[in-house]
């Protein structure tokens, strides 16, 4: 299981993934610059870093090889694994993957993410509740509430409806990291070597995401995978549309078992 980020960490997809533990065995890790993995070494943490451990984590605890299921920035880091190996520059490629609600295949779409973000974010909604939080007296009276509350209102662009940002577990992204991954990808375009992959695949994407729908299509075409739109759902399926979810990738996972 690899989570988003980068420079996060794999608690904030925990409890809703963990649904899938009465039939399958997961493995979670921090990836490295973020949560119980934070390194105080200067070196730029890059893309091929994050590639070069999910390797060494899948021949160490996996056998070798594994299906993956990636979200966000981890269903990037899975494809970019993959295509590594099947050119030969990674060892123990996943022999199977699930991207849930990539982050975008492209610079381009990233462009259009970061717009799409920042436009919800200054949203009238938001603004509301923002207004709401600082005039509660919350604040004040329990700052762990508030602190709660700040947060939800962080994420809550990447919901198709703000409440439901109550159900996401709270994280932190280390930013130094997640800056440094995004910087060495550079002018990425990571749709054409998916075509080059031959291997089971299944795209998810909430239709309300602010990233677009559009680089999970060009995912799912390249891969010459099914691709589920989960209705009424943004970036998070698992919590917004949690049994829809997981209807859709029990059957994928049995069928790659």
């Amino acid at each position: 299981m690899l989570h988003g980020g980068p420079g996060a960490h794999h608690d904030y997809l925990l409890p809703q993934l963990l649904d899938l533990t009465d039939e399958f065995e997961l493995v979670f890790y921090d990836q490295r610059g973020g949560g119980r993995s934070r390194v105080d070494d200067p070196a730029p943490i890059t893309w091929r870093t994050h590639v070069e451990d999910a390797a060494q984590v899948a021949t160490e605890l996996c056998g070798g090889s594994g299906t993956v299921v990636g979200y966000s920035w981890g269903a990037l880091l899975a494809a970019l694994h993959a295509i590594e190996h099947r050119a030969g520059r990674a060892p123990a490629g996943p022999r199977a993957f699930a991207l849930l609600d990539p982050a975008p295949m492209t610079r381009a779409f990233r462009n259009e993410f970061e717009a799409e973000f920042a436009r919800r974010a200054r949203s009238d909604t938001i603004a509301t509740l923002r207004a709401e939080a600082a005039a509660s007296g919350l604040r004040e009276r329990d700052p762990a509430a508030y602190k709660q509350r700040m947060f939800e209102l962080s994420v809550a662009p990447y919901f198709a409806r703000a409440e439901a940002a109550t159900g996401l577990t709270p994280f932190r992204v280390t930013g130094r990291v997640q800056d440094q991954v995004w910087e060495s990808l550079g002018d990425f375009d990571c749709v054409t070597p998916l075509g080059t992959l031959e291997i089971p695949a299944l795209v998810v994407h909430g239709r309300q995401d602010p990233i677009p729908l559009a680089s999970s299509q060009a995912a799912a075409a390249a891969l010459r995978a099914p691709l589920v739109v989960l209705e009424d759902c943004g970036h998070v399926p698992y919590v917004e549309q949690r049994e829809p979810l997981m209807n859709t990738l029990r059957p994928f996972l049995h069928s790659v078992a």
